[in-house]
């Protein structure tokens, strides 16, 4: 059971360095993908073998579709390598695992081919990210007047609707999926520029776009509308709860995998009471 992890980081190397050691395996490998805004430089300790640097970083702004970018570039330089890898796990540099590595590879390797990832119906079970899409955003931009010009479109325009007949899914946008559905969302996106344009407008894409075009595949059979994440949404704010040493029980009965989201220098206690377990 190959496995890759591809991590999205923008602070704490650290952090990123116990996190990598904590998940290494015989048949792990590591593509970190540092945000363009960052010093690449004080990450770079962390080369070697088994954990590469993605080439082609991208700024990312919170809630635009560089995020997508830059997991599109991660997967595409995954994929160019022509390694066979089972399954990559997209992780952010505040995620930690809650499992051992070993029982991680287990839970893999008897799960094949299965896209863990959250599909929650955005017409009936997630309503309130309907006026992502149908209204404009112009989060990928940041020219003087963006705010007003986002207001007088979603005021004259009509609502946009779904490119190519797309049913709308998400949430949650990490995820554990094959190297076959990697391949077949980075052609989609390719292929279709339409959509890719569509989730350009779109607040918080990264929540829908993988999501969405993998249900909408024949690769739909395939999802399990599970993540294997534990993420606390408690405080209803735009991100989630920061864990804390409080939550310990809770992460160890959540019957997850992976939970986020840590910063070791907040609280180190929980990460290393995760490490003892």
């Amino acid at each position: 059971m190959k496995i890759t992890h591809l991590i999205l980081v923008h602070e704490n190397p650290l952090q990123i360095k116990r996190l990598i050691q904590r998940l290494a395996h015989p048949d792990a490998d590591f593509y970190v993908h540092v945000d363009l805004k960052t010093d690449i430089n004080p990450f770079l300790f962390l080369q070697s073998q088994n954990i590469k640097f993605i080439i082609n970083r991208v700024r990312v702004h919170w809630g635009a579709y560089s995020v997508v970018q830059a997991t599109v570039n991660g997967l595409s330089e995954i994929l160019k390598t022509g390694n066979k890898y089972d399954y990559i796990n997209l992780m952010s540099g505040q995620d930690y695992p809650l499992k051992s590595t070993s029982d991680i590879h287990y839970f893999l390797e008897n799960n094949p081919n299965k896209a863990f990832m959250h599909t929650l119906s955005v017409e009936n079970e997630w309503k309130e990210a309907i006026h992502r899409i149908t209204k404009y955003h112009l989060s990928e931009y940041t020219f003087l007047g963006k705010y007003t010009l986002e207001k007088w479109l979603n005021l004259f325009l009509p609502l946009r609707k779904m490119p190519n007949n797309l049913v709308a899914v998400g949430r949650s946008q990490w995820f554990t999926i094959t190297s076959t559905h990697a391949e077949y969302l980075v052609n989609y996106l390719q292929k279709n520029k339409n959509v890719k344009r569509f989730f350009e407008l779109t607040w918080g894409s990264d929540e829908f776009v993988f999501q969405t075009i993998l249900f909408n595949s024949e690769y739909q059979k395939d999802i399990v509308n599970d993540n294997l994440r534990y993420i606390d949404w408690s405080e209803k704010k735009a991100s989630p709860k920061t864990l804390t040493i409080n939550d310990l029980s809770t992460l160890l009965n959540s019957g997850k995998l992976f939970a986020r989201k840590f910063n070791e220098t907040l609280d180190c206690l929980i990460i290393n009471e995760l490490d003892k377990q």
